[in-house]
């Protein structure tokens, strides 16, 4: 039995020419061995599979080469190839420094590759910044990650930074066909699209499965033996999805997702391919963004076709519904019903029995295509009246001409009337306060209001009963501040000192329904509140224990003998 050698190692470049999708990194390192002009260290970043390691090796024997050697030279001597991951220690890295001083024996560069450099402990990193800032004449460092984040950024500043960018579905596809050919392989378009799209930019990744679909399939590689091998939704699937969605078939459209799921697909990758099938027609309904179409040239054509059977609205609805089920299909404890009633949602964009736009309408357009009449959307009607100056019945044929509109006056409030509103909601408590304002704002005649003497005595008992209405409310923060000064009236301003303006802003926040209650029950509408600061008042009350204390000493300096004696404490 031959020795089988698979295709990423049968196939892995020779020569920059060879390496696929990387073209600005190799043109750049050609013009830098051509003009002399090659830095010391070297960072090639990136991605898995997309060439790091064979630029290095590619590079480091084309440094040495003079164009006398044979073709099969790999200047093995002057390679030396060093894998991180498991040499990652302040040893590792001590002894290869002590390697760096030896000049080669074999041409004139000696090349060190470090593979996933990134895995070097910190302590290893610190050993080697001065070899790497100030290398020997005839020493050239090149090291490879995928994770260059992971790099301390004083190795970073050292190296010239090559960033390697994943492969395109096109550049993978071309040269999996270049392969396929080589080895008498009869492959379909669609087939190689896959696999490029199934790599994900890895071309390392492509040959692979390559290889495991080339042996499951011997040399006619087809579309149906790819998705069945890789395990993939094909296209038709999704296909026929949008079909039954479009016809509002729901039934046979939850029998398909059933189907899906008896095949050992996962409910989350159809509804996430259906968002991106959705996505794929929206592009093709554009000359511009038909380019970023990745597929093949026939499923491009079924695209297009099915393309001009949905419109631009119901795609955008679909791919926001499936996305929404998207993100909510980790969460969800029942997940095959989250799909399915995705998918019914789907199906019910375009249903014509309960369409939203049928509100245009005062009846709706399913009794007026019953009845053969077409309907006729309704405007709002402007303000309009009948020329007739004393009309008995209204004529549909009348003339009608349009009338300026008049600014009629507001009705003047009757503060009598108690016309409060619910306070079930914040809407309802606004429009309670904006009425409690317009009262007090209100401007009436002077005659319409009474206006009785009122005396101390009198506004301290009302005051007292609004004190006793908020306690039976609750209200209890609002009596304390109440409680807390006794009003003085003088003429008709009712006068009241705070000790500070918080109590100030409460109070006055509150006074719309406290002056309502005063000016009834006094029977004066010219009663208004008079609030003011001063600091002195709160000299006159005791918020600590400290300041009760001093009120007790006040009152009676015998409690402060009492302390002493007994060696009382204040708590």
């Amino acid at each position: 039995m031959e020795h089988f050698i698979v295709s990423a190692r049968k196939y892995r470049p020779q020569t920059f020419k060879d390496v696929v999708g990387q073209e600005a990194i190799t043109n750049t390192l050609l013009n830098a061995i051509e003009n002399n002009h090659l830095a010391q260290a070297l960072l090639f970043t990136g991605p898995r599979g997309v060439g790091k390691t064979t630029c290095a090796r590619i590079l480091a024997k084309m440094i040495n080469s003079d164009g006398s050697e044979t073709e099969d030279e790999d200047f093995a001597f002057n390679i030396f190839e060093l894998d991180a991951a498991s040499n990652n220690s302040v040893d590792d890295i001590r002894s290869l420094t002590d390697q760096v001083r030896i000049p080669p024996q074999v041409g004139k560069y000696k090349v060190y590759i470090i593979d996933e450099v990134h895995m070097l402990s910190q302590a290893a990193f610190n050993a080697f910044l001065k070899t790497l800032e100030e290398p020997p004449k005839h020493c050239i460092f090149i090291l490879a990650t995928t994770e260059k984040h992971k790099i301390i950024p004083t190795i970073l500043s050292r190296c010239q930074i090559f960033d390697f960018k994943r492969i395109t579905v096109k550049d993978a596809k071309a040269y999996l066909k270049y392969i396929a050919e080589e080895q008498g392989i009869s492959a379909e378009d669609d087939a190689l699209h896959i696999i490029a799209q199934k790599a994900d930019g890895a071309m390392r990744d492509a040959l692979s499965i390559f290889d495991r679909v080339v042996s499951f399939s011997g040399k006619d590689l087809t579309r149906q033996a790819v998705t069945e091998n890789l395990n993939v939704l094909d296209y038709e699937t999704y296909f026929t999805s949008t079909e039954l969605i479009l016809d509002n078939n729901i039934p046979e459209l939850l029998i398909q997702f059933n189907e899906t799921l008896a095949k050992g697909f996962d409910g989350h990758h159809f509804i996430a391919g259906l968002a991106s099938h959705f996505r794929d027609l929206l592009v093709c309904q554009n000359e511009q963004t038909l380019e970023l179409l990745e597929v093949g040239e026939d499923t491009k054509t079924k695209y297009q076709e099915q393309s001009k059977k949905a419109s631009q609205s119901f795609l955008l609805k679909g791919i926001e519904l499936a996305n929404d089920c998207d993100l909510k299909y980790k969460s969800s404890k029942n997940q095959r019903l989250l799909v399915e009633l995705c998918l019914m949602q789907l199906a019910s964009i375009t249903f014509d029995g309960e369409k939203k736009n049928s509100t245009h309408f005062i009846i709706p357009p399913s009794y007026f295509k019953s009845k053969g009449i077409t309907p006729i959307a309704v405007e709002k009607p402007q303000a309009k009246v009948p020329v007739k100056e004393n009309p008995t019945e209204i004529e549909t044929s009348e003339v009608v001409v349009e009338q300026p509109i008049v600014n009629v006056p507001s009705p003047k409030i009757d503060l009598k009337k108690d016309n409060r509103t619910s306070g079930l909601s914040l809407k309802s408590i606004r429009a309670k306060k904006e009425h409690q304002i317009r009262q007090m704002e209100v401007i009436v005649d002077a005659e319409e209001l009474p206006k009785e003497p009122v005396s101390q005595e009198a506004l301290e008992e009302a005051w007292n009963k609004y004190i006793a209405l908020l306690h039976k409310k609750g209200e209890k923060i609002m009596a304390s501040i109440l409680e807390m000064n006794i009003p003085k009236l003088v003429d008709t301003n009712i006068e009241l000192e705070f000790p500070n303006d918080t109590l100030k802003v409460e109070l006055e926040r509150a006074q719309y329904p406290l002056m309502e209650y005063l000016r009834k029950r006094l029977k004066n509408f010219d009663l208004k509140l008079d609030i003011s600061v001063n600091e002195e008042v709160s000299k006159k009350y005791a918020f600590t224990t400290q300041e009760k204390y001093q009120k007790l000493i006040e009152k009676n300096p015998n409690v402060e003998l009492l302390k002493k004696t007994f060696g009382l404490d204040i708590n």
